[in-house]
């Protein structure tokens, strides 16, 4: 049975039986996977799915129960993509005979329950994916000419589909288990619908994409020795954890007229609590946005990803970034478990150089004047977000840039970098004042003056960090 279009191979399937066919993403490139796809800009939408694919991060580094960790992916895959069936089908290597681990559905309440595994499923889709190592993603109709239907299909009155070869990804991106010869089982996650309005997204698939990779990892742990398997699983969830939380990063700063943008980033473990963002804005504007939650790890990873998403959304329809952040505040209020925090700074780019600021609980930002060749402090407005779920955040006075001058945003892990023999002594804003004067007196850029800043730190500290560190800079040209 075949279940594909008949057109030349390539990286990524994402095809639509009848639709006209979007054109596949360049080779070796996989951008139909890219993890910032994962963010649709609904918020609920962008929240539940970010908190299902950073729940089973931690599930996975801290379960030892292989079959019900096994169960939880599959159900969330299902859940997640508003599936009615997963599978989770594995090759044996005796007979090459697809085996199926693991069965689940979604009952009409949509709780999961188990399913038998001899339920009938597209075998061919999982064929081809094992093979070649590419996903499919497609949606069926019964009277399509563009798809050659196996039986097995037209008896289950399939609609949609989505199959994703289980594979884990090193820190370099080259793969690793069975693609790599290594010693994780060939297999693929399989999730389908027969609902008449059901369409896989993009964003399903990008995230269905990242749980079957932490199901390999799953697999692949349990057959580490004993004395690795905790660190393997750890070290693996956790670079996931990273090249997804890097992904939802600008990949570039925006082009907005009258201004230099540039911001950076290196977290203290392989998940951050910091971020920064340019969001557009209602007025069809940019908005610079950095936040730092704290701690880091997956935890504050967690609060990060959700907060991201909600300003991506909330900046769109509120005008005002004092709306927009009292929104946030009210959404992460109710998240955030005690001593748990998110300071923020917002900066609304405006025209000729006049920004709408706000620092909510923030390391106060500094501003270069090229006029006066003088440093000014940017206080905060209020507290940080999540302390208490009733407040209301307003904008301070208009902060207005003349050609020149250097609004520069840092979380604390910047000046708050240890020096490796003298422990009492920090970066801190002398540190930072001191780059800044002098990026600015040489009139550098934006881009130029955050490397400048984030290398003198990091010399200082001799590339130790004990926190995340982030950085970015607003100038006026």
């Amino acid at each position: 049975m075949s279940f594909w279009n008949k057109r030349p191979a390539r990286p990524v399937r994402d095809v639509a039986a009848g639709s006209p066919d979007p054109g596949g993403a360049p080779a070796g490139a996989e951008a139909a996977l890219d993890s910032s796809r994962i963010l649709s800009g609904d918020t609920r939408e962008d929240t539940r799915s970010l908190s299902v694919l950073l729940d089973t991060i931690a599930r996975v580094s801290a379960s030892r129960d292989l079959e019900t960790l096994l169960d939880y992916v599959v159900d969330s895959s299902v859940q997640a993509t508003g599936a009615e069936r997963g599978f989770l089908v594995l090759i044996d290597k005796g007979t090459g005979k697809q085996v199926v681990r693991v069965a689940r559905a979604r009952d009409l309440e949509g709780d999961a329950r188990p399913l038998a595994r001899e339920s009938l499923y597209s075998t061919s889709v999982v064929k081809r994916v094992v093979e070649e190592q590419h996903p499919i993603r497609t949606s069926v109709q019964k009277d399509s000419e563009e798809l050659d239907l196996g039986n097995s299909v037209y008896d289950l009155k399939l609609r949609a589909v989505m199959c994703v070869p289980l594979s884990t990804r090193g820190g370099d991106g080259a793969p690793s288990g069975a693609s790599a010869g290594g010693a994780l089982p060939e297999g693929a996650l399989y999730v389908d619908s027969r609902a008449a309005t059901r369409d896989f997204k993009a964003e399903d698939l990008a995230l269905f994409h990242a749980l079957a990779q932490h199901i390999a990892i799953a697999l692949e742990n349990a057959q580490l020795n004993l004395h690795s398997i905790e660190r393997a699983r750890l070290e693996r969830s956790l670079e996931i954890a990273a090249e997804i939380q890097s992904g939802l990063m600008p990949k570039a700063p925006p082009v907005q007229e009258g201004y230099d943008l540039f911001g950076w980033y290196r977290s203290a473990e392989h998940a951050s609590g910091d971020f920064y963002d340019f969001v557009k804005t209602r007025e069809k504007g940019i908005a610079a946005v950095m936040g730092d939650v704290t701690g880091h790890g997956v935890g504050p990873a967690l609060i990060t990803a959700t907060a991201q998403a909600s300003l991506r959304s909330y900046a769109r329809v509120l005008g005002d970034p004092g709306a927009v952040v009292t929104m946030l505040n009210s959404d992460l209020s109710e998240r955030m478990d005690d001593g748990m925090f998110l300071t923020l700074f917002v900066a609304a780019l405006g025209a000729n150089g006049v920004l709408q600021v706000l620092n909510a609980g923030h390391t106060p930002p500094l501003v270069w004047r090229a006029a006066s060749q003088s440093i000014e402090t940017i206080r905060a407005d209020g507290p940080a977000v999540g302390l208490m779920d009733d407040l209301e955040y307003e904008v301070g006075p208009p902060l207005k840039l003349e050609e020149g001058d250097i609004l520069l945003a840092f979380t604390d892990g910047l000046v708050e970098a240890r020096h490796p023999d003298v422990p009492d002594r920090l970066f801190d804003e002398h540190g930072v004042r001191a780059v800044l004067s002098d990026q600015g007196f040489k009139a550098a850029s934006a881009r130029e003056t955050v490397e400048a800043v984030a290398a003198a730190a990091l010399e200082f500290s001799g590339n130790a960090r004990e926190d995340d560190i982030t950085v970015l800079a607003i100038r006026k040209v």
